[in-house]
C-alpha cells in the first residue's frame, strides 16, 4: 500500500489542496500574547497528519511555541483562488532521522553548516482542522458574476468553502 493510500480521507483532502503550495504563513502567540506571523515552508511530500517546518531551536517561535503550542498556518495560491487556514499544535522537534529525510537545497541555503548545524530543528505542527475556500471557476466567469452582483446589488456567489477535521 503507498503512503497515499494510507491516508485517510480527511488528510487526503487536505494535502491535495496544500499539494504545490508551499510557502505559509504560520502565527504563533507571543509571551504578551500578541500574534507573530512569519513565513515557512512546507517540507515533505507525503502527509500522515502533521506538517513539517526547518527552523533554528533558538529562534523566537521555539521560545512561542515551548509556552503556547497553538499555531495558525495560513497557505494562499491567489493565482489558483485558494486559500486555506490550518489550526493545530507545534512542537520543535530533533529528529535527526526526519531532518535527513527533508533535508534539501532550499534548507541548505538557511542552514548553510548543513544538516550539522547544531540550532537545526525541525517544528512540527499536528494539524487538528483546516478551513478552506477555493473558487475553480474560470476568471472570466469569476469577474462577471462580480458585475453582475454589482448591477443586481447582490453579493456574487463565494467559491467552494468547507472544514477539514483531522
Amino acid at each position: 500500500m503507498n503512503e497515499r493510500e494510507q491516508m485517510t480521507a480527511a488528510q487526503r483532502e487536505l494535502w491535495d489542496k496544500l499539494q504545490g503550495v508551499r510557502p505559509a504563513m504560520m502565527t504563533t502567540i507571543d509571551a504578551d500574547g500578541s500574534l507573530r506571523s512569519r513565513p515557512m515552508w512546507t517540507q515533505g511530500d507525503t502527509f500522515d497528519g502533521s506538517l513539517w517546518f526547518f527552523s533554528a531551536d533558538d529562534a523566537p517561535k521555539a521560545d512561542e511555541l515551548a509556552r503556547n503550542p497553538q499555531v495558525g498556518l495560513s497557505y494562499a495560491a491567489p493565482d489558483k483562488d485558494l486559500y486555506v487556514s490550518v489550526s493545530g499544535r507545534a512542537k520543535v522537534v530533533r529528529d535527526r532521522e526526519k531532518i535527513d529525510e527533508l533535508w534539501n537545497t532550499f534548507a541548505e541555503a538557511w542552514f548553510p553548516d548543513g544538516t550539522d548545524d547544531p540550532h537545526l530543528a525541525l517544528i512540527r505542527v499536528d494539524v487538528d482542522h483546516a478551513q478552506y475556500w477555493e473558487d475553480k471557476k474560470p476568471k472570466v466567469l469569476q469577474l462577471a458574476e462580480i458585475l453582475i452582483s454589482v448591477v443586481r446589488d447582490v453579493p456574487p456567489k463565494s467559491g467552494d468553502q468547507g472544514r477539514i477535521d483531522l
